[in-house]
């Protein structure tokens, strides 16, 4: 007795989710074909793209980031000892603002910022010191940070070592008079963020110059400098919105450890867009237009600025 052939089913139609899903397939690999192309087809991209790698984001601004937390941030608590009272207060309403800080934890700075140590001032002044100086090291990660961006070699100890003081303590004042200038000096948002942007232009443009040790000239570091202007804005709207629930919800699970992991994250979130502005200015001054309207139209990494 003969086998009988299996008997063919006829083919089932398609479904409509396989069908959904093949299509979500091909439009996803025309979109990752598109982003391969795009950096021939615009070539500012590709530069961007490039330059990125290069620095290498992520990992110059989580340096930057712990370098302020362990070592900057430090130096404006013992500064603040010696400092009049109106000083320090607008030191703390500062942090209390950028950081979102409230209830216990903003009694715990006022407590921290409010101590003083007049029982041994030779003791207290050398400690300053010395805490100053360690905090340079947040101006060297900064000065590398600007070095890479422009492929330029390091600076000599010599010629940069007093850059950083200098920078470091141009900073700190800053961040003591950020918080009144976003708020208008009292007028509101509409006069704050302008100065904000104008503020944070002029001392990143200042910055990178005095970092770099004029080795740069100043035009080519303007688009970077706006760029910074706007990151710093962006940032400061969000962490308004953000950085208050957030310090709450992490206070709330951590305990007081759930200020340093906010800060820190809050921290990088800073850097990365400084990091990514001064990178990017990098790549947009050395575009033809802009290049032409700067002057700077110069072989890479020789800006006719004076070499170190």
């Amino acid at each position: 007795m003969s086998e009988q052939p299996p008997e063919r089913r006829p083919p089932r139609p398609d479904r409509p989710a396989t069908r959904r899903t093949d299509r979500w397939k091909q439009r996803s690999t025309a979109l990752a074909g598109t982003a391969r192309e795009l950096p021939h087809q615009v070539p500012l991209v590709g530069r961007a793209l490039r330059q990125l790698f290069r620095v290498n984001l992520l990992d110059c601004a989580t340096r930057l980031a712990a370098q302020a937390f362990l070592s900057a941030l430090p130096a404006l608590f013992v500064i603040s000892v010696f400092t009049p009272a109106a000083i320090r207060d607008g030191l703390v309403h500062s942090l209390r603002k950028e950081l979102g800080l409230q209830g216990a934890a903003a009694q715990s700075v006022q407590q921290l910022l409010g101590t003083s140590h007049h029982e041994d001032t030779s003791f207290g002044v050398i400690g300053a010191l010395v805490t100053l100086l360690s905090a340079t090291a947040l101006s060297r990660a900064m000065q590398r940070v600007c070095e890479r961006c422009w492929e330029l070699p390091k600076s000599g100890t010599r010629v940069a070592a007093w850059r950083w003081l200098v920078w470091l303590l141009v900073w700190l004042v800053c961040l003591v008079c950020q918080t009144p200038v976003r708020d208008g000096f009292g007028l509101g948002a509409w006069l704050g963020v302008p100065l904000t942007f104008l503020g944070a232009t002029a001392l990143w443009w200042w910055t990178q110059h005095l970092l770099l040790g004029n080795r740069v000239r100043w035009l080519p570091l303007l688009p970077g400098a706006v760029l910074c202007g706007v990151a710093v804005v962006g940032v400061g709207v969000a962490s308004r919105v953000y950085l208050p629930s957030a310090m709450s919800r992490s206070i709330g699970q951590f305990g007081p450890y759930g200020v340093v992991f906010t800060s820190l994250s809050w921290l990088i979130v800073v850097f990365t867009g400084v990091t990514l502005a001064i990178a990017l200015g990098r790549v947009v001054s050395e575009e033809e237009v802009v290049a032409e309207f700067l002057g700077s139209r110069t072989e890479p990494g020789r800006w006719g600025g004076k070499r170190a």
